[in-house]
């Protein structure tokens, strides 16, 4: 694998739009392009040349790789420059214990306050879930698991939890990425969905509290295979 930059296309945003959506867009693009391993651990980052291939100023390139920072994804070093950090599989357990905590209590609210229209959605979503397993299509499939969660999160009128989680699992995302679909299999994750569904639908929190933590937990199987077969993505602890 490659230790180049990879190529990134013009933003779509006009030189009026408020720097902060610009900012918004480029941080988007990186993390999109570090979780999906197209930017690898040890990949360094210009600002200048990022900023170039975006067409924008530098200011908002410089912003989101502060905020991809924050959220452990990078590592700014002064003189040296911007580096994509390799994966912590302690950071990922850690995230991952969090963000169980959060998801069970948003799939009980949930359980009370989904309407015909969430439950709907959220069929809609398993059934699009599906389509990209046959298609075969990782990306396609990450983005709905994440839609699929929003729209639970929606559901319960805790956006503001969903918001939480998109900064914490930057963590998992990598992995998650990774694991797909040898260490696990996406039909096993769309079953799982499915679990969570049912809960939901027939307003059942325990049953909606025990499918979120098999989920959840479905990570931690996959991680330490992950960790072995790709030492050199991950950090040595």
């Amino acid at each position: 694998m490659s230790l180049e930059t990879p190529t990134f296309t013009p933003l779509s945003a006009s030189p009026a739009e408020p720097r902060s959506t610009i900012a918004l867009q480029v941080y988007r693009r990186l993390r999109e392009a570090i979780v999906s391993l197209q930017l690898l651990p040890g990949n360094s980052l210009s600002e200048a040349e990022v900023a170039r291939q975006m067409g924008t100023s530098r200011q908002p390139v410089r912003e989101a790789f502060i905020k991809l920072q924050e959220i452990g994804l990078v590592e700014i070093l002064p003189q040296r420059g911007t580096f994509v950090v390799k994966i912590s599989a302690r950071d990922v357990e850690n995230a991952r214990f969090i963000r169980e905590a959060v998801e069970v209590a948003i799939a009980r609210k949930a359980c009370a306050l989904a309407g015909d229209s969430d439950i709907k959605r959220l069929e809609r979503l398993i059934e699009d879930q599906t389509r990209a397993a046959q298609a075969d299509d990782q990306t396609w499939f990450l983005s709905l698991d994440d839609a699929f969660h929003q729209a639970i999160a929606q559901s319960a009128d805790c956006l503001y939890g969903w918001r939480i989680i998109e900064d914490l699992k930057a963590q998992m995302d990598r992995v998650r990425f990774l694991s797909l679909p040898a260490a696990t299999p996406i039909d096993k994750l769309i079953d799982q969905h499915r679990g969570i569904f049912e809960a939901i639908r027939r307003k059942d929190p325990a049953r909606a509290e025990k499918a979120v933590r098999r989920h959840m937990a479905e990570i931690l199987v996959s991680l330490p295979k992950l960790a072995a077969e790709h030492a050199d993505l991950f950090a040595e602890e």
